[in-house]
């Protein structure tokens, strides 16, 4: 197993999420491999900087910090990595808690020193106590969750994602930080697709990079009442279609839209086939879980062909910048 010191960064935003916070600190705090530290950033939000400050200001190895960059969640994280002593650097998302093995399993991972990055698997737990019976497995990205089709064990990936990922630091030496303008900024439109574009950003600069994911590197994220709603779903899929234009913009068309080719042509056809048998067989949520998944494509694609537009005009960009190396 790699000995490599490995830091956690978790961007954090609002004060409504104050106990999630908590949670997912002392699920670092609890890994059977310590983290170097656990890095919090704030994403402008002076008193809740300010609270965090003094709830940890007598745990030397959780820091605070306030985002050095632009509003937004790939701000914040290259503000962390900015400031990370690790040798690889990990991050969790705010409303999450890790397994006590999270970071043993991402350290077994870098054993092979081409791998750069290695994921999780992120399981949803659901406000009402179970999953909507609507709501088809095969969208749970949608909650920022794995979803069914991805490969099972540990395996290698085009990208990890971005809330239950770890990277080595040379990686942004290699590639740069994440872009920001193009994934979440508070409670604006669920944008996303950073870490897809940095990954791919990654391993045209570093050919030789190895990406996995490893899937008994767990967390468990909350997905709130909101977000059990089809007017979520909806919303967030055609977010996803607009970053994704992005993201093919940017490094092209067959590499942006390399895994998603699969996904659609295989993943979610057979999830539409599945719903429908339930449906024949009388099983709830059969039927909603097929139409979901149509009504999921369609809305994404919509999100693609506007979102293409918009950059063929210049009227959606984002940047990237490169990091500083890190300190204690």
């Amino acid at each position: 197993m790699s000995d490599l010191d490995i830091s956690v960064v978790i961007c954090v935003y609002t004060e409504d999420r104050w106990e999630d916070i908590l949670a997912a600190v002392s699920s670092v705090r609890a890994q059977s491999r310590p983290a170097l530290e656990t890095l919090l950033v704030v994403d402008h939000n002076p008193a809740l900087l300010d609270r965090l400050s003094k709830e940890y200001k007598e745990v030397e190895e959780v820091r605070v910090l306030a985002n050095a960059g632009p509003r937004g969640l790939s701000a914040g994280r290259n503000t962390g990595i900015a400031a990370a002593g690790g040798e690889v650097i990990a991050f969790l998302d705010d409303d999450a808690v890790a397994e006590r093995e999270w970071l043993r399993r991402f350290a077994e991972g870098y054993a092979d020193p081409r791998v750069m990055a290695v994921g999780g698997r992120t399981m949803p737990i659901w406000a009402s106590g179970r999953r909507p019976a609507w709501f088809p497995e095969e969208f749970d990205w949608v909650v920022g969750c794995t979803y069914r089709g991805l490969p099972p064990g540990l395996v290698r990936v085009r990208n990890v994602l971005g809330g239950n990922a770890s990277f080595r630091r040379t990686a942004f030496d290699a590639a740069g930080g994440f872009a920001t303008g193009i994934g979440r900024d508070g409670d604006k439109r669920p944008l996303g697709c950073e870490e897809t574009e940095l990954c791919i950003r990654l391993t045209r600069a570093r050919p030789d990079a190895i990406l996995l994911i490893d899937d008994r590197a767990v967390i468990h994220h909350r997905v709130p009442e909101a977000r059990e709603h089809f007017g979520y779903f909806r919303t967030r899929a055609y977010a996803e279609g607009l970053s994704k234009a992005l993201v093919a913009r940017s490094v092209g068309a067959d590499k942006g839209l390399e895994s998603e080719r699969r996904y659609a042509t295989r993943v979610l056809p057979a999830g539409v086939v599945r719903g429908l048998r339930d449906a024949v067989l009388a099983r709830p949520g059969g039927a909603g879980r097929a139409g979901a998944i149509v009504a999921g494509v369609l809305t994404a694609a919509g999100g693609y062909v506007v979102g293409s537009v918009r950059a063929r005009k210049g009227g959606a960009t984002f940047s990237v910048v490169g990091i500083e190396g890190g300190s204690q």
